[in-house]
């Protein structure tokens, strides 16, 4: 179970948020993008969906990198799931990034979690203070 109190840098947090129901994931205080190995959208919490403007209508199913967050389509972001995915290994890793697509330049925090052999790859947004 995961509760609201489950912090951004928490360890072993892909776990809790493949254990996670969609309201338990709409609780937390920062974004949460959970796509499959196809890159097709599965999860998307409501913090996320109300921080980007984007109706989980308008993203669930659709492909992360193309059609819903261009912007992460990067060496950055994307390339390392694919990295991940390619050498059989897990990714955990933060990296400070700019969002720009269809908004002002946003400074965020994004965290990147895939598990070898997981169904459920993650990208993690925490919204810096102003």
């Amino acid at each position: 179970m995961i509760s609201t109190s489950v912090a951004f840098d928490a360890p072993d947090l892909a776990a809790h948020l493949d254990q996670s129901s969609a309201e338990q994931l709409d609780a937390l205080d920062f974004g949460v993008i959970g796509f499959g190995p196809d890159t097709l959208v599965h999860r998307y919490n409501a913090f996320e969906s109300q921080a980007a403007g984007l109706s989980p209508q308008r993203v669930l199913e659709q492909p992360l990198f193309t059609n819903v967050a261009p912007c992460l389509n990067n060496f950055m972001v994307a390339q390392r799931f694919e990295d991940a995915q390619d050498d059989n290994t897990a990714l955990d890793t933060t990296v400070d990034y700019v969002l720009t697509l269809r908004m002002r330049p946003v400074k965020v925090a994004l965290r990147l979690l895939a598990n070898p052999g997981g169904a459920t790859r993650y990208v993690l947004v925490q919204r810096q203070p102003r």
